[in-house]
């Protein structure tokens, strides 16, 4: 009789049927995303593996064993670099064009410490970060030693998962094969590779946000801000109100954040030119959503490190941050 593969306990666990099926505790979590990620697993295992955990929903006890197997097998630059805040961009833009972007660099403008991660090209119609950065004349990193170098220059630094994790990639890169997304979309915006004590998440599925601000209480990280974003990415949605699910310190705590425009109705972007961006910051293109979008994310960081006590003070500095940009940096 052939010996069950080592990996089959793990696909057991999810798929015994409606009366059996559990989900993974945190060191289960961990023991199968290691070998997932070591290559220990037959293709087809892994593919009963994610699609399992999809219709399931994978917890905040999975989310963070995930994490912990992942971030054990980085290679890291030593010495490590100082890093104030994670920012991930998984989702890409369809309907507006990326402009937390600019709020990224608002912040590193004004001496905050960002590394931020991502993915590209995993769904088509979507407007991704390395893209943006590029058309933009931005660089993007190609080791984490670089994007340390990077953050030491300009505090900020992209990174593509490619890169970060090879392997992450590969499975997200299965979307058209499987056709739908697998719970690593959720794992890697959780990677926070140098441990940054503040974090910020966007979803676009509201369940999520109890998901991601779980996972972080459980690894243990000081600050972290979870919302609805537009498309799914860390960007106020200017024209609804936000609810921001906190965790600081170990207290969870969820805040409503107003709307910031009187029209309710999210306006779509039909062109998606990037030019857009560089205009919006030089001043030469006028948008009012886009300037409510960029300092409603703003302020949500802003509130997020502390440098505001609510989100009325920290919407006020936003704006004000924003105003006193250095408006020829993006003039290339």
């Amino acid at each position: 009789m052939t010996e069950p593969h080592p990996f089959a306990q793990y696909v057991r666990i999810l798929g015994r049927g409606k009366s059996f099926q559990r989900g993974f505790t945190e060191e289960e979590a961990e023991a199968s995303m290691g070998m997932i990620l070591d290559d220990q697993v037959e293709p087809e295992q892994l593919g009963a593996f994610l699609m399992l955990l999809r219709v399931k929903e994978e917890t905040p006890e999975e989310v963070a064993g995930f994490v912990r197997a992942a971030k054990s097998r980085f290679t890291l630059p030593d010495p490590m670099p100082s890093i104030d805040l994670d920012w991930s961009s998984y989702a890409g833009k369809r309907r507006q064009l990326p402009w937390f972007l600019l709020s990224a660099l608002v912040l590193a403008a004004n001496g905050v410490r960002i590394f931020m991660h991502g993915t590209e090209g995993h769904t088509p119609g979507r407007v991704y970060t390395r893209e943006t950065l590029e058309a933009l004349g931005l660089p993007v990193a190609q080791s984490l030693t670089e994007a340390a170098s990077q953050i030491d220059q300009s505090n900020f630094a992209y990174l593509p998962l490619a890169v970060l994790s090879p392997r992450f990639h590969a499975i997200i890169e299965l979307r058209p094969l499987l056709g739908l997304r697998s719970p690593v979309h959720t794992v890697a915006r959780m990677l926070n590779p140098f441990d940054a004590p503040y974090l910020l998440q966007g979803v676009f599925h509201p369940g999520y946000n109890l998901i991601h601000q779980g996972a972080a209480a459980l690894l243990g990280q000081p600050h972290m801000a979870v919302f609805r974003g537009e498309g799914g990415e860390i960007e106020r949605r200017a024209s609804k109100p936000c609810e921001v699910f906190n965790l600081h310190d170990g207290v969870l705590t969820t805040v409503v954040w107003p709307p910031l425009l009187d029209d309710s109705v999210q306006p779509h972007d039909e062109e998606m030119s990037l030019e857009r961006l560089a205009g919006v910051w030089a001043g030469t293109v006028q948008d009012d959503y886009a300037d409510a979008a960029i300092t409603g994310t703003l302020a949500i960081a802003l509130h997020q490190l502390g440098r505001a006590a609510d989100p009325a003070s920290a919407q006020v500095l936003a704006e004000e941050m924003w105003q006193a940009r250095d408006r020829d940096r993006l003039a290339a």
